[in-house]
């Protein structure tokens, strides 16, 4: 056959080829929506793509991995001021609960400054430099004895030396002997027109030196109390969510603003603990693996107010005496007079501390009498046989860190009475059984859960004495590193799963987590915590509950927005007020650090850590009449 030029020629296959092309762009849309629909299917089931070979896992892993950085937030969500952030959250509180919160929040009002339309220069503010206090003599200039009561009065002035005509400082007092070891927390009262009262039992005879410090002026107070409201969330969590090799890190908190995107919620079934994360974008709510936290806002302060907040100015700055500082005590007189009342306050003041430092031992002013258990055998009879449950933040950890390192072991004899023996074989071997049997070595020894450092849960254990230290932190609010998904339990229902007794010891801290949101949300929690205490001592009434107060702490220019101490004794005024009257040993860790000689920290050094223990064990092993 034939075939002609015109049929085979070049213009003929060009119509040809663009005839193929024309048809074949008729299917483009469908090859499209073919292609778009096998990604899907494959992000939807990824969890098949183990079953692949290592390259194709490798190249859809870069995939997906572009996908969560694109949708990874770098920052926190800004913040929404014309929206009340916390207040709705959680079940409405009753009427007896809306009660009890008016009670708590009128208990801790402080005092504020008459309101400005502009903010107060800093020359304007309380400066300690220029500020002063001086001792009040005793009623007919008698000389102080045991038993009395000394009072400072301080009278606070700003940096241009002009005296402060209102009140809503926050200042510290504490007395002290430094030669005998001894100190004791002053009460602080104001009396609302740039005068204080620092008011101080007289526990112990010698010289005695009273200590006044500023921790914040009034107008510093102010803008806490507005972060405090306005911005709850300048601390922000966040969590990650896996499925598969698909994962996705999404902000978290107590309350977020609904405006950005859907929220999956986290609320406590049991409590109504509201907690929220935002949703990921392709990945389920309940693919939440952990929670940690993700970092602080700053820019917080205008730069006004970033004067407020000047370490060695302004910031836990002391005050000096206009004249002496110390007095003389004498012994104690059995014919005393009354109680002098103070120069300013026409009612007389009663001074109550929880107890007092005396040769560096913490001597509790009321309860059962202080022991010290100065070694790791003391500490291990008294806790034999005993169930120790640690609930909260890191300040409990330190408890049961300080108990794990403390009581490392002790020998017991079985044939030989050489206990030299028992020395070198701790030294040479950390077995049970040494030396042929002829001693052996008991441990309180931590049990690896494989938690996270600093996070928990942990857990020792004692088999030969039959002890055992459990610790695990409260549920969220929680500013650990990260804290398995699974592993965020409230305080309240671990105490709910307890089955209680006198063998039963159980230590709860919950406060330094809490200092960035309001106060209400703090309530909240111990009100549900609480009510679980009530419930395991009508069930257990044996149990020991032990309540840690907050305590103070090193403060800076930056840790003074998150974790200041005007903060903490805020919570720490509500807690107390909430467990009152309830059988609960209190331990007072703000006395215990403001009475102390040694610089304030958050996890207090083991010299007040051993105090705290050994009040603890002075309840659980009372000494006998």
């Amino acid at each position: 056959m034939v075939t002609s030029d015109r049929e085979t020629g070049p213009d003929h296959g060009r119509q040809k080829g663009g005839t193929v092309w024309k048809n074949l762009s008729k299917y483009t849309p469908v090859f499209l929506l073919l292609a778009l629909s096998g990604i899907i299917f494959l992000l939807r089931n990824i969890h098949t793509l183990e079953k692949l070979n290592c390259q194709t896992v490798s190249t859809l892993y870069q995939f997906q991995s572009s996908i969560h950085s694109a949708f990874t937030p770098e920052e926190p969500p800004p913040v929404d001021h014309n929206r009340s952030y916390c207040g709705h959250l959680g079940l409405e509180p009753s009427a007896e609960e809306a009660l009890e919160q008016r009670y708590l929040l009128e208990s801790i009002a402080w005092p504020e400054p008459q309101p400005r339309l502009t903010p107060r220069p800093l020359r304007q503010t309380s400066d300690p430099a220029h500020s002063q206090f001086a001792i009040l003599p005793g009623g007919g200039g008698r000389e102080w004895r045991v038993g009395d009561q000394l009072e400072a009065l301080v009278h606070m002035h700003d940096f241009q030396g002009r005296p402060k005509r209102h009140g809503g400082d926050f200042l510290l007092a504490r007395l002290h002997s430094p030669e005998l070891g001894a100190g004791v927390a002053g009460q602080v009262l104001d009396h609302r027109n740039g005068l204080y009262s620092a008011v101080f039992p007289l526990l112990w005879e010698g010289s005695v030196q009273v200590e006044v410090t500023l921790v914040h002026p009034s107008e510093a107070v102010a803008v806490l109390r507005r972060l405090r409201e306005e911005h709850p969330d300048r601390v922000f969590f966040k969590s990650l969510f896996r499925s598969g090799f698909l994962s996705e890190t999404t902000m978290c908190n107590l309350c977020l603003p609904t405006t950005r995107q859907p929220l999956c919620n986290y609320t406590d079934p049991h409590t109504g603990e509201p907690w929220y994360c935002y949703k990921p974008k392709l990945l389920s709510c309940d693919t939440r693996i952990n929670h940690a936290k993700g970092g602080y806002q700053k820019h917080l302060l205008t730069n006004k107010e970033s004067l407020l907040f000047q370490s060695g100015v302004n910031i836990k700055v002391r005050v000096h005496a206009s004249g002496s500082d110390s007095v003389i005590v004498q012994p104690e007189k059995k014919d005393k007079p009354e109680m002098e009342s103070s120069s300013v306050r026409a009612e007389p003041i009663r001074v109550t501390p929880s107890g007092y430092y005396f040769q560096g031992s913490w001597r509790a002013l009321g309860g059962v009498a202080m022991h010290q258990f100065n070694d790791s055998s003391a500490i291990t009879q008294c806790l034999k046989g005993k169930v120790v449950y640690m609930y909260g933040d890191s300040t409990a950890r330190q408890w049961f860190e300080y108990l794990n390192a403390f009581v490392p072991g002790e020998c017991s004899l079985l044939k030989s009475n050489d206990i030299s023996h028992c020395a070198l074989s701790r030294v040479l071997s950390n077995s049970l059984f040494c030396l042929s049997n002829f001693l052996f070595i008991t441990e309180l020894k931590e049990f690896n859960l494989h938690s996270p450092r600093n996070v928990g849960p942990f857990m020792a254990v004692d088999s030969t004495h039959n002890i055992l230290l459990r610790y695990r932190c409260h549920g969220p609010p929680i500013r650990f590193s990260t804290v398995i998904a699974s592993e965020m339990r409230y305080v309240a229902n671990e105490l709910d799963g307890l089955a209680g007794g006198p063998d039963t010891v159980v230590v709860l801290s919950v406060w330094a987590h809490f200092s960035t949101f309001p106060v209400e949300v703090y309530i909240r929690r111990l009100r549900h915590i609480r009510r679980a205490v009530v419930r395991l001592l009508d069930r257990a009434p044996g149990t020991l509950i032990v309540v840690r107060s907050a305590n103070l702490q090193a403060l800076d220019p930056e840790v003074s927005l998150y974790n200041s101490d005007w903060f903490s004794v805020q919570l720490d005024g509500v807690l107390r007020a909430m467990f009152r009257g309830l059988d609960v040993l209190l331990v007072d860790a703000w006395e215990m650090t403001l009475a102390h000689h040694l610089p304030h920290a958050l996890h207090p050094p083991p010299v007040i850590v051993k105090n705290m223990i050994d009040t603890i064990l002075s309840y659980v092993c009372p000494e006998k009449s």
